[in-house]
């Protein structure tokens, strides 16, 4: 199998397309959470709740789409999960419960529909390039930014025009006119029989030091803190500014700022990653985040949460992109769909605890600042992970010297 061609090219386009549309999945319910709390009369954690169970399903059904890629190629369940997409969206608009709500969002939307176009649509793409997997691995990643910078003005004028339950009914019947047929484009599957990783380079292969059970646990780890901390932002800065007096249509600007520079940041640190390799790029984009997320403490004007939202938006983006390519560093490619899956399973559930937690802090102290706090907790906490991989380089490299 050939890398870095123009089939593998055209099949980028297709990932990155279906994960934008996918990637609504993620952003619907942060966008219409004001809106869920009145009509199902829960508090801000209640509110929350959904978001968080819907992470943890799209993580748990990226373990399983990760596991069906590996196995079957990528077409068949990308099919199958655009029609589970699809009909969440449209059974969510018709509930009566807050429960049936919850349900749905965690096993049509999170589990069976969108979860394959994050992490196993991430592994899939690494197979196909070598020379650009950073900027292949980058793109694919970005295609959640992409939604929530597309999908939130959408959504606000639908929900504007007549509530949430025709923002979800429309974004149903777009998924499955436009995700369906896009699915025939990963037809093709790799060869990963003659596809052996190289020896040495930014994107070749290392033996570790360290036992891989150690090593793959320590990852996951580092994956579930770093979005503990990004999720604070991304999941509550609409409602933070409703709670500030400036309304949540400037919450969703914030957002599809946050994530259209998301975008950017990722595109950059794939280039980047191309040359200095995932784990520096890691490293680079947590230290970053953690000095945005900083910057929310002291500025809660209208005009400066724009600058720090963008400036978040420029940190983190390439932070979940690394840990794929870390990944196909250390374990063989036959495993990429199922361990790359893991590992941004782990950051999807770093998102849903942070996400859930946030809200939860809000209701004890009546701010968010102590989130914010929490965040960067979460946050030393991932680099630390991080610069304990970094010293293991130098070992495990004379050990394939």
């Amino acid at each position: 199998m050939t890398t870095d061609d123009r089939y593998a090219w055209w099949r980028l386009l297709a990932s990155v397309l279906l994960a934008t549309l996918g990637g609504i999945g993620i952003w619907a319910n942060v966008i219409v959470l004001t809106e869920i709390q009145r009509e199902f009369g829960v508090d801000r954690g209640g509110a929350s709740l959904p978001y968080a169970a819907t992470m943890l399903g799209f993580g748990v059904g990226g373990l399983l789409m990760g596991r069906l890629i590996d196995r079957y190629g990528a077409m068949w369940p990308m099919v199958a999960s655009s029609i589970f997409l699809a009909s969440g969206f449209v059974l969510a608009s018709q509930v009566q419960s807050y429960w049936q709500f919850i349900a749905i969002q965690t096993l049509l939307i999170g589990m069976l529909g969108m979860a394959i176009t994050f992490g196993p649509l991430v592994a899939d793409i690494s197979h196909w390039f070598l020379r650009y997997r950073g900027l292949a691995v980058a793109a694919v990643a970005s295609g959640n930014y992409l939604a929530g910078s597309i999908w939130p003005s959408l959504i606000n004028r639908l929900v504007a025009a007549d509530g949430w339950r025709l923002a979800y009914l429309v974004i149903g019947l777009v998924c499955l006119v436009t995700m369906v047929p896009l699915s025939f484009a990963l037809r093709r599957r790799p060869d990963l029989a003659t596809g052996a990783e190289p020896q040495g380079g930014v994107h070749g292969r290392v033996e570790s030091p360290v036992p891989r059970w150690l090593l793959f646990g320590m990852i996951a780890l580092a994956g579930l803190a770093c979005c503990v901390a990004m999720s604070m932002p991304q999941v509550h800065i609409v409602a933070y500014c409703s709670d500030l007096g400036y309304g949540p249509a400037r919450g969703s600007e914030m957002l599809s700022i946050m994530l259209a520079l998301g975008v950017v940041s990722r595109m950059v640190s794939g280039v980047i990653a191309d040359r200095i390799g995932g784990l520096l790029t890691l490293i680079l984009g947590s230290v970053l985040q953690m000095l945005a997320l900083i910057a929310y403490l002291p500025f809660d004007g209208l005009v400066s949460l724009y600058v720090v939202s963008a400036l978040f938006g420029l940190a983190q983006g390439g932070i979940v992109p690394s840990y794929a390519l870390v990944i196909r560093q250390y374990f063989p490619a036959e495993e990429a769909g199922y361990r790359i899956s893991a590992v941004l399973t782990m950051t999807i559930a770093g998102m849903a605890l942070g996400g859930w937690l946030s809200g939860e802090i809000y209701d004890l102290t009546g701010s968010y600042t102590a989130a914010f706090v929490n965040g960067i907790g979460w946050n030393v906490l991932n680099l630390a992970i991080a610069g304990w991989l970094l010293l293991l380089r130098r070992p495990a490299r004379m050990a394939t010297a």
